[in-house]
């Protein structure tokens, strides 16, 4: 099992960046692909991108692709979400996701075991 705990949200004005981190426990984190959700008010929860075991595969949502990029330090235990460009419709709480069944990169939510608490991103017009 693993826990994963999302930090770095916040307030920025649009064409700003932002840097979320995941922290994940455990000694099994190279094992998990690892993935990033988000959720606006009223909104379902989204899929933003994802990463392989390796870090050498990533896999993002085309709302994002160009503009968000993904990376993990396994040595670290940690996963990284670089919000670029940013939008006011990337307004969501974010959330970090581990998948331990599958090797290949998914954009289900299905797909995932383990999720963290999330962060709050929140960009101004």
């Amino acid at each position: 099992q693993v826990q994963l705990v999302e930090s770095g949200g916040g307030l920025v004005q649009a064409g700003g960046s932002l840097r979320l981190s995941c922290a994940a426990s455990g000694r099994t984190f190279g094992s998990y692909v690892m993935g990033w959700f988000r959720q606006a008010p009223g909104k379902e929860r989204e899929f933003v991108a994802a990463i392989s075991r390796g870090g050498g595969s990533t896999y993002f949502a085309d709302s994002v692709k160009g503009r968000f990029t993904i990376s993990r330090d396994n040595a670290k235990n940690m996963v990284y979400l670089h919000l670029n460009s940013l939008k006011p419709e990337d307004t969501a709480v974010y959330y970090c996701a581990a998948n331990r069944k599958n090797s290949y990169l998914s954009g289900s939510r299905e797909s995932y075991d383990y999720w963290g608490q999330g962060t709050q991103v929140t960009v101004s017009s």
